[in-house]
């Protein structure tokens, strides 16, 4: 009888073994990757996605961000803006998904894990008051890219009259820059003969919006923008109470016609065929740490195809074939 149990509890041992087994193979085969988000096929995503940075793409990364929900219903965001500082800041701390970095990405920053692709092109442009007291003489003549370095980073020219060569005109210059750290203002700085935002003078402001807000009340102000920020998107027109100044690219004294922009169209093109000097035009990049997987991945892969649509009613230039092409490959 002893000998009969024995046996049947060794069965029973077996059997559950053999049960644990099977569970624990079960178990295996069907676990899904750990990711910022569940992906339950490829046409069902879900979870959610933070990014901040750049206000010059945060207009944009809230659109893509409602177009791709429309697709995905049960994907969310939350979207911040801060500047681009802020982005690579909290992208490297792991704070975010993505960050939206509107100037090129450091190699300091590329050693601490960022990785990056271009998903857009923009540029910043100098904006004035247009109540300014030399406007009409700007206007007609433009502002060379060595008045801007005097204006911006020596300090050398003080007054707008010494802008226009006349010195009749002895109103002083307001100049205007950011205090955030800013991708616009690092382009800025670039073009004016600095080698970083540091090195624009000028009093500082806090956020694209406030830098645009305070060249509109001050008609001795100076300044600069991203394109889709000192336009009008729905009419094409520069913001009321702005002008932009142009940049006398050839140096011949004098504003030619393709360096005139007073319509969003005007100013669009020559950022997309390369007539408006880079810098100040720069691509807009998204960045993560490490190469990104899941429902991160998925959406940076169709803000390059899909995504790419909406860029131009928004205000920024799509990218051609080949940089579409490109930044798709860095993902594989």
């Amino acid at each position: 009888m002893r000998k009969q149990a024995s046996t049947w509890l060794s069965a029973l041992l077996v059997l559950a073994v053999s049960l644990s087994a099977c569970g624990t193979a079960t178990s295996e085969t069907t676990a899904v990757p750990q990711s910022d988000a569940d992906i339950t096929s490829e046409e069902q995503l879900s979870g959610t996605i933070s990014v901040s940075g750049a206000f010059a793409l945060y207009p944009m990364m809230t659109v893509w961000a409602e177009e791709f929900s429309k697709v995905h219903p049960d994907v969310y965001f939350d979207v911040q803006g801060g500047g681009a500082g802020k982005g690579m800041t909290d992208t490297i701390a792991g704070a975010v998904d993505i960050g939206m970095i509107s100037r090129s990405i450091k190699e300091e920053e590329t050693a601490q894990g960022i990785f990056w692709v271009s998903v857009t092109k923009d540029a910043v442009f100098p904006i004035i008051n247009s109540e300014n007291p030399v406007a009409a003489q700007i206007l007609e003549k433009g502002i060379s890219q060595e008045i801007f370095n005097k204006i911006y980073i020596t300090e050398e020219i003080k007054t707008w009259g010494e802008v226009v060569g006349d010195p009749t005109i002895t109103e002083e210059i307001h100049v205007f820059t950011r205090s955030d750290a800013a991708g616009a203002a690092e382009q800025w700085a670039k073009f004016t003969g600095g080698a970083a935002q540091e090195d624009l003078k000028g009093i500082g402001v806090n956020g694209e919006p406030s830098i645009l807000d305070t060249v509109i009340k001050d008609p001795m102000g100076i300044g600069y923008g991203n394109l889709n920020s000192i336009f009008d998107l729905s009419s094409g027109n520069l913001v009321p109470g702005i002008i932009i100044p142009p940049i006398d690219i050839d140096n011949n004294g004098k504003a030619d016609e393709i360096e005139i922009y007073t319509v969003k169209e005007d100013a669009f093109g020559a950022v997309a065929n390369g007539t408006y000097p880079s810098p100040p035009a720069r691509f807009e990049n998204l960045a993560t740490l490490g190469k990104p997987e899941g429902l991160t991945l998925e959406f940076i892969k169709w803000i390059l195809t899909d995504g790419q649509q909406y860029l131009e009613s928004a205000g920024y230039v799509p990218l051609t074939a080949e940089q579409q092409a490109e930044s798709l490959e860095k993902l594989k």
